[in-house]
């Protein structure tokens, strides 16, 4: 066209005009919003296609497919058939359907408690009930029966025989009446467990042994269990003390300024050992 040439001259006649049936086809076929073209019918959309394709992945794979075809084609394989054509031609799954069961798995320890947000408040533990206290005989009280069994358990400890038992027992009986004393003449006896006091110069405890003669600590012999120890291992240093009278026993170990005194307490100091042994 001419530069000069305007812009709306007429076609010339013999020029064929092109038009479509929709107006709005034009414009889907120019610039890139051109329209995709509809897709083309390939061998695998057609029935034929599709029918060899599925055949060939069942024969690759070994899988039962069933093929799809269209409206007007056949219907769909029945899978059961599918399996028993399987069957007659010995094509097996590549894992047999019998199954071994495994072995049984070995016992495994429960599983730990899962700790809770808030713990389980624990019960304390129940204290050991308390040793029975001997019932008193021989005209004791609790107090005094105590203290014999403290004698005796001392006794039974260090293998001592019953004649010394009974030794013992007499004697406390005889120096204490036994009781625990505590010494008007150490002050420093009362700050231990006492029950009762004596003036007897320094002596001390059940067996009223003295501190200056060396039986030991003011507060050792004001225990029980300790006098009763010192009075066995003196008693042991006697020679043939145990073919002894009670009183000639008891003396020897205690030089008493009375000695015969020990003799009346023998028969109850027996009663009182045959109950707790």
């Amino acid at each position: 066209m001419h530069p000069d040439d305007s812009d709306h001259q007429p076609l010339p006649a013999n020029r064929p005009v092109r038009r479509t049936i929709d107006p709005a086809s034009a414009e889907r076929r120019v610039g890139r919003h051109r329209a995709p073209e509809p897709p083309r019918r390939g061998p695998a959309r057609t029935v034929p296609g599709r029918i060899a394709v599925a055949t060939g992945v069942t024969c690759c794979l070994g899988l039962i497919g069933v093929a799809g075809v269209g409206e007007t084609g056949p219907a769909h394989l029945d899978v059961r058939e599918a399996v028993a054509d399987r069957a007659a031609a010995d094509q097996r799954a590549s894992r047999d359907f019998t199954r071994i069961a495994p072995p049984a798995a070995a016992a495994l320890p429960p599983p730990a408690p899962t700790p809770s947000a808030t713990p389980a408040t624990k019960k304390p533990p129940r204290k050991p009930a308390p040793p029975k206290r001997p019932r008193p005989v021989a005209g004791l009280d609790q107090r005094q029966m105590d203290n014999a069994k403290a004698i005796v358990d001392v006794g039974r400890e260090m293998k001592m025989p019953r004649r010394a038992m009974v030794v013992a027992v007499a004697t406390a009986m005889q120096e204490s009446d036994l009781y625990n004393l505590a010494s008007d003449v150490l002050p420093e006896s009362f700050d231990h467990p006492h029950q009762g006091s004596g003036s007897d110069h320094d002596s001390v405890g059940l067996f009223q042994q003295r501190p200056s003669s060396g039986w030991g600590t003011v507060a050792q012999l004001m225990r029980p269990a300790y006098a009763a120890r010192a009075f066995y291992a003196a008693l042991r240093e006697v020679p043939g003390w145990a073919d002894m009278s009670v009183t000639a026993a008891a003396q020897a170990v205690q030089v008493s300024a009375y000695p015969d005194a020990y003799a009346r307490h023998e028969k109850r100091a027996t009663t009182v050992v045959a109950a707790l042994v």
